[in-house]
């Protein structure tokens, strides 16, 4: 037994920055969701781009993507800046308090995370919508399921190491903001590679209020998450958010660069097809047509429960019985992915429609917003299941306690 509990390490002995600073789990969906915001709305434009020959020429796949690069750093860097400080304002109006080594350690931590994930997945995306066009293969199904996908885990990764790394040398006065100025100070050099392409310097101008609007709707779910985390009927919510929020963004990116693809290829902006004319079309017709993107959106409400199953049965087999494994919570928690993806589904048709009569791009334009609310609804979601599940679990506990106290002596 001494053995045992020798070999075990508790979680803060992992990870002892997420332990002390609390606001450091407000930043998870915010930055998780950038992939959507940055990440998932690259692979859409390449995919986009390589489906309609934009990059069959050499010199012009250069430009299109050094230019499409450079725009996502420099997003990151300014998002991942002001994710920072919108966890630290939720957590002041929460607590009534700030702390100026908590404020450097969030925003060091918040930059440096943003930046690297974006170039990380940045450059792979890249190689797998140039991959796929040369295989013949659709991007729109490989790359935007790949950045949700591998979004996730690369940002948490990069963040736990990044957060405990500066924890551990908190003592240094000079670092945090050194980080900072450092990454802050790139962005001029990014600016100027991507004024190489008009249509990426359109998007640096006028496309900062989807992202940044979409990385407060996430903070939010950043908010319920810090907030329910560490009460005893939320055991194991840390555990779920990632993949509720993930299969929901995944799927809806997924739709979301269809939809714009299809749009590209068979109209022009500002001009919906004639079968698309509807702003708000009748949920029905979105889900149980004939037509390609109804057919798409029941393909991937298909797989949201066995998704979910696959995903909870590794869970379950890695973290044991530090995970509610009861019958009402699976319900529950199925029920939930169900009710988020089919409304983020429907809502992606909404936003596509609305976005390309307004003459906007759904690659720059939607993805964002979408998965920022697939985030919160996930979280909400989710934070809802343990709320219930704990209260049914807890009345026929009483139940038996009371059936057993007035039973035969």
């Amino acid at each position: 037994m001494d053995g045992t509990k020798t070999r075990q390490r508790r979680p803060e002995e992992h990870w002892p920055a997420f332990v002390e600073i609390k606001d450091l789990l407000t930043l998870v969906p915010p930055l998780v969701g950038l992939k959507g915001n940055l990440e998932m709305t690259l692979a859409s434009r390449l995919s986009t781009a390589a489906n309609t020959g934009q990059i069959d020429d050499p010199q012009e796949q250069y430009r299109v993507i050094s230019s499409n690069l450079a725009l996502i750093q420099v997003q990151a860097t300014v998002v991942g800046l002001l994710a920072a400080m919108a966890a630290l304002l939720l957590g002041a109006v929460s607590r009534g308090e700030l702390d100026f080594a908590t404020v450097k350690l969030l925003c060091a931590s918040s930059v440096s995370t943003a930046f690297l994930a974006a170039f990380v997945l940045g450059v792979l995306m890249v190689c797998i919508v140039i991959g796929a066009r040369k295989l013949g293969v659709n991007p729109d199904n490989i790359a935007t399921p790949i950045a949700a996908s591998l979004g996730d885990l690369v940002t948490l990764s990069i963040l736990a190491f990044i957060s405990n790394f500066f924890y551990k040398h908190k003592d240094n006065q000079f670092l945090t903001p050194l980080v900072c100025i450092g990454f802050m100070a790139l962005t001029p050099v990014w600016v100027l590679i991507a004024k190489q392409n008009p249509p990426v310097m359109k998007i640096l101008k006028f496309g900062w209020f989807p992202i940044i609007l979409a990385m407060l709707i996430s903070s939010f779910g950043g908010l319920i998450l810090n907030k329910t985390i560490s009460k005893e009927q939320y055991k194991g919510m840390a555990i779920f958010t990632p993949i509720i929020c993930g299969v929901g963004g995944n799927l809806v990116a997924i739709q979301t660069s269809r939809i714009s693809t299809f749009l590209h290829m068979w109209s022009t902006p500002g001009v919906l097809p004639l079968w698309m004319k509807k702003i708000w079309p009748n949920p029905c017709s979105t889900f149980c047509t004939s037509e390609i993107n109804s057919m798409s959106a029941r393909v991937l409400i298909f797989l949201v429960i066995p998704g979910h199953l696959i995903f909870f049965y590794v869970i379950y087999l890695v973290e044991g019985h530090s995970v509610p494994n009861s019958k009402i919570f699976v319900a529950f928690y199925l029920l939930a992915g169900l009710i988020q993806v089919t409304i983020l589904l429907y809502l992606a048709e909404v936003m596509a429609r609305l976005m390309w009569h307004q003459a906007l791009d759904p690659d720059n334009h939607c993805i964002p917003y979408l998965t920022g609310l697939g985030d919160l609804l996930g979280t909400g979601l989710l934070a809802l299941c343990f709320l219930i599940s704990w209260l049914l679990q807890s009345e026929a506990e009483l139940d038996r306690i009371s059936g057993s106290a007035s039973g035969p002596s």
